[in-house]
């Protein structure tokens, strides 16, 4: 094609950024340019000599060739797209709007149409993005307003038909004109002062503002201002969104004061679903006297305050009300509250709604004043007859205690003396020397109840302190051994015919901080138990643990054993088992040697089987803790 100028277009058409074709009156394609090749995504030799339809979508073909055959009748520069659609179509088939103007010239007595294209996809997409936004604008059921931050007092340059409905104002009262307008003479409202900072900083903010409409309405407006920023991140414009909350406004201060009402109540109020039972609300005067938090009522019903109440009867109660049979139903009944006391009630219950939910209004009295007296009697007099049943079966107990102590005493006392008063008096009579024998025999029989009642006489003074809280321990450092010689030799002046005590091993050397006494007598009390209850013949094993924090004794007999239905009862005061009542014996021993260790910190424990014999295992800290 008309190389003389090939170089003189290829240098013009490079330096534009539309896209260029050359044609011929045939409409092939002669020649195109860098930016055609990006908006139709072929290569120049692609086209080359092929149809112009190429680049037209087929269904706009034939409006295309009368198109075409108009402008070459005509002859002159002619642009299409703008006001009507023209599209093209690109190698890999996306249609495209695009803008096209044709422009017809003469080079050695043959016709050319240059074609200068533009892309508008980017344009159009553009404008329809926008149509969108002002439709959507408009369509809104918020009023919106568009300031111009840019110019002097911030004016309104684009406002909605919402806005224009809520305020009443005209269009030639709202463009160029501050929002301000909106507030009339009422400009001291403290929102104010937070809004105004807010669009001098360029910073979004929210705001319930006393606005008047153009017939001076006043109405409350909750605003929403946030910033639009430029490129360059300069606030270019505000963007307002109105709202009418003067009947939002109005009702929650017309709660806020039911509200008040309903929590600031003395009576405990109570709302809760009629077909859930659950709570839904509760007042403080309820929370504070029921004690539940009202968090833990939501999970709760009234059957969990009214225990006397199944959900079935309770149910058949308030079935009345559902069925509106009566508007109001009062009634008496009991609460419970969560430290489990209860106060009689007088309950006042009727159906209300809340929203589409059918709930139960109840007002509570608490009636504890009315029924006091009654009540306060009531409990008086149960409380007397409780102290009384006390202190009656009290004194039953001591008056026992006493009869089985004199009984005891009587009985533990009178055979020892009868016995001395014998020896004593069986003494006289042999006086001489062959008689040393016979006379030794009953000296030994004078010492031996004596000892036994020195021992009876020790055990009831250490009840009087172990019960009166005088017993004071003193503690010192002593050998083990030292007790343990002690009470082996005292018990080996009560062992039976044939009886023998093994003593134990390797306690040299064993030490103790405690009280040396006690010890002692816890000790004796278990070895002459074993002694007494067993027959004669029999073996009693010692033996003797220490660890580096506590010291067991174990004392092991072949005796008449515990009755296993008698074991929990060993260690009561007084109590013998009903196989040893014939055996002389107080019944204190075991009671005194665990008392004793208790306050020492230690413990007693025992095997026993009948007609087998008995283990006893004592206890008790190396050092004691004063």
């Amino acid at each position: 094609m008309f190389k003389q100028d090939q170089a003189i277009f290829n240098l013009l058409s490079e330096t534009i950024s539309e896209g260029v074709l050359i044609v011929d009156e045939f409409q092939s394609i002669m020649k195109i340019n860098t930016a055609a090749e990006h908006i139709f995504g072929y290569k120049e030799h692609e086209l080359l000599g092929k149809d112009l339809n190429t680049l037209i979508p087929a269904s706009y073909h034939k409006r295309h060739a009368i198109r075409f055959e108009a402008f070459m009748k005509l002859g002159k520069r002619r642009k299409m797209g703008e006001s009507d659609n023209i599209f093209g179509l690109k190698k890999n088939q996306d249609i495209i709007p695009v803008e096209v103007e044709l422009s017809p010239f003469t080079i050695f007595n043959k016709t050319y149409i240059m074609a200068v294209v533009k892309d508008l996809s980017e344009k159009k997409e553009i404008q329809k993005n926008l149509m969108l936004r002002t439709h959507a604008l408009q369509s809104a059921n918020n009023g919106i307003v568009i300031t111009d931050a840019l110019k002097k007092d911030n004016p309104i340059i684009f406002f909605n038909s919402a806005f224009q409905s809520l305020t009443g104002y005209s269009e030639t009262e709202i463009l160029n004109h501050n929002c301000r307008f909106l507030q009339g003479k009422d400009r001291n409202q403290k929102p104010l002062k937070k809004l105004r900072e807010a669009i001098r900083k360029g910073e979004s903010c929210q705001a319930t503002l006393r606005n008047y409409k153009k017939d001076g309405t006043m109405f409350w407006n909750d605003i929403y201002v946030f910033p639009i920023l430029d490129s360059n991140g300069i606030v270019s414009n505000f963007i307002g969104i109105q709202n009418d909350v003067t009947l939002k406004k109005a009702s929650e201060e017309e709660r806020q004061h039911l509200a008040t009402i309903f929590n600031e109540s003395l009576n405990e109020i109570y709302v809760f679903d009629a077909k859930t039972l659950k709570f839904i609300n509760v007042n403080y005067g309820a929370q504070k006297n029921i004690g539940y938090s009202h968090e833990e009522l939501k999970n709760m019903s009234p059957l969990d305050l009214k225990p006397s109440y199944s959900k079935d009867i309770f149910k058949d109660k308030i079935d009345v009300l559902l069925k509106q049979d009566i508007e109001k139903l009062d009634f008496e009944s009991i609460h419970q509250r969560k430290d489990g006391t209860k106060y009689p009630v007088e309950v006042h219950l009727q159906l209300s709604n809340l929203g589409e939910k059918k709930v139960f209004v109840a007002i509570i009295l608490d009636i504890t004043d009315r029924k006091n007296y009654t009540t306060r009697l009531e409990n008086k007099v149960e409380e007397r007859t409780q102290q009384l049943k006390i202190a009656l079966s009290k004194e039953k107990e001591l008056n026992e205690l006493k009869t089985k102590f004199l009984s005891l005493v009587s009985h533990e006392f009178k055979t020892p003396l009868s016995g001395i008063l014998t020896s004593n008096q069986l003494l006289s009579k042999y006086q001489l020397t062959e008689h040393q024998d016979k006379r030794d025999k009953h000296i030994k029989t004078i010492n031996d109840k004596v000892y036994f009642l020195n021992t009876i006489l020790n055990d009831f003074l250490s009840i009087e302190k172990l019960e009166t809280g005088k017993v004071n321990y003193k503690f010192s450092d002593f050998k083990l051994s030292n007790i343990v010689n002690e009470v082996v030799y005292n018990a080996n002046m009560l062992l039976k015919e044939g009886q023998q005590i093994n003593y134990p091993e390797n306690i040299d050397d064993l030490s103790l901080y405690q009280d040396e006494k006690a010890i002692q007598l816890i000790f004796s009390n278990i070895l002459y138990n074993a002694i007494k209850y067993s027959p004669e013949r029999t073996v009693i094993d010692l033996h003797i643990e220490q660890d580096e924090k506590f010291t067991t004794l174990t004392v092991k007999d072949e005796g008449v054993g515990i009755p296993e239905k008698e074991q929990k009862s060993i260690f009561e005061r007084y109590y013998r088992a009903e196989n040893v009542i014939n055996i002389q014996g107080t019944g204190i021993g075991l009671n005194i040697a665990k008392n004793h260790l208790e306050n020492l910190g230690g413990t007693i424990s025992f095997n026993s089987k009948e007609n087998i014999g008995s283990t006893f295992i004592i206890t008790f800290p190396n050092i004691a803790k004063p």
